[in-house]
């Protein structure tokens, strides 16, 4: 229980002080400590950051690419699984140990080499030229989706096969039904990542119109200090959908990461 306790308060606190501060005036945050409470609570500085962060344009924007990205992941994701775990031909495993050893590469280490090549396609500053680098091969989801194709028994595959089925009718009429509990594991995973992705949106979208939620706050920023109270308040806005949709779907999230940690 101290263990637990210590944990939750360690876990909790930065989100306490976030929300005493997006409630305080500018004089009341420069001028008191950031656990005590609010001498006014001011409701005003979530309209103001509403407003002037432009936030209903990165909520579109997030939501373009959250679409885009995680149907094409899921798809490209389970498909890739499917051949791997399926097709048994030379290099199957080499593949899966490249993509274990992709996944401790660090994203960040790539990136010179990789804003070069995006440079030079004339894909900076447009949407699509940034959900296409998050559409890169996500080695979580592949995994997870393996896991689960070791649990449907190849019966199915044969059985489907010998009434005619081809192997894309198996995937999608037969197998990619059964994998619920994996495409929403992955969903929520991937869908975490891409709306707090800031990095690259910060480098790839570098105009206003192109901010995402995650860059829009970057408006409260500046050369003579930073405004923590509406950046606060924004940080709490940003929360509230990604919260819901965790409340919404946390049965099939945890039912997903306890089936696709056991075989057989």
């Amino acid at each position: 229980y101290v263990m637990l306790i210590a944990a939750a308060t360690i876990s909790l606190l930065p989100v306490v002080v976030c929300v005493f501060t997006a409630f305080k005036t500018t004089e009341d945050y420069n001028s008191s400590s950031v656990l005590d409470l609010p001498k006014q609570w001011m409701m005003e500085n979530f309209s103001i950051a509403m407003k002037q962060a432009n936030m209903l344009r990165g909520f579109a924007n997030t939501t373009i690419v959250l679409v885009v990205v995680l149907v094409c992941s899921i798809f490209i994701s389970a498909m890739l699984a499917y051949v791997l775990n399926r097709f048994k031909f030379k290099g199957n495993s080499i593949i899966q140990n490249l993509f274990m050893f992709a996944s401790l590469i660090p994203g960040i280490a790539t990136q010179v080499t990789v804003y070069q090549i995006m440079y030079s396609l004339g894909l900076i500053n447009h949407l699509y030229g940034y959900m296409i680098v998050l559409m890169g091969t996500d080695i979580i989801s592949i995994y997870i989706f393996l896991q689960f194709f070791e649990n449907l028994p190849v019966s199915l595959d044969e059985s489907a096969i010998m009434d005619g089925c081809t192997y894309f009718g198996v995937f999608f009429k037969i197998l990619f039904p059964l994998l619920k509990p994996a495409i929403v594991t992955s969903l929520v995973l991937k869908g975490v990542s891409v709306y707090n992705e800031y990095y690259m949106s910060n480098l790839y979208l570098q105009t206003k119109e192109l901010r995402t939620i995650s860059t829009a706050l970057y408006a409260f920023t500046g050369p003579y200090g930073n405004q923590y109270n509406y950046i606060c308040a924004g940080v709490l806005i940003t929360i509230i959908p990604i919260f819901i949709l965790f409340l919404i779907f946390q049965k099939q999230v945890y039912g997903g990461m306890a089936a696709g940690a056991v075989k057989g």
